[in-house]
């Protein structure tokens, strides 16, 4: 949801190829979710090449079979930042994240 309001909001359309999972907090880090095999199961059957998914669960792809992973190009992400510059089709600039003081 958060990328899809970047990109609407800035005219920068979300790639076609990428899928992404997980929950954006207030402060910009990316929160693990469940449920990650039948997500990128469902991306491999769907065709999509490009799967950007919270770091936190990253431990979860061992879960996977290897015929998906190599089909895959898979992102753990952090941050909304790096969510940003994966997904959209331009770089994103003159966006600036603000941190917390």
């Amino acid at each position: 949801m958060c990328t899809a309001l970047v990109s609407c909001l800035t005219g920068n359309p979300v790639r076609a190829d990428v899928a992404m999972t997980g929950e954006i907090t207030l402060r910009g880090l990316v929160l693990p979710i469940g449920g990650l095999k039948e997500k990128l199961l469902a991306a491999h059957r769907g065709g999509i090449k490009t799967v950007l998914i919270p770091d936190e669960n990253k431990r979860d792809l061992e879960e996977i079979p290897d015929n998906v992973l190599a089909d895959l190009d898979i992102h753990p992400v952090k941050r909304i930042e790096e969510v940003l510059a994966l997904a959209l089709q331009n770089e994103p600039s003159g966006m600036q994240v603000v941190s917390a003081k």
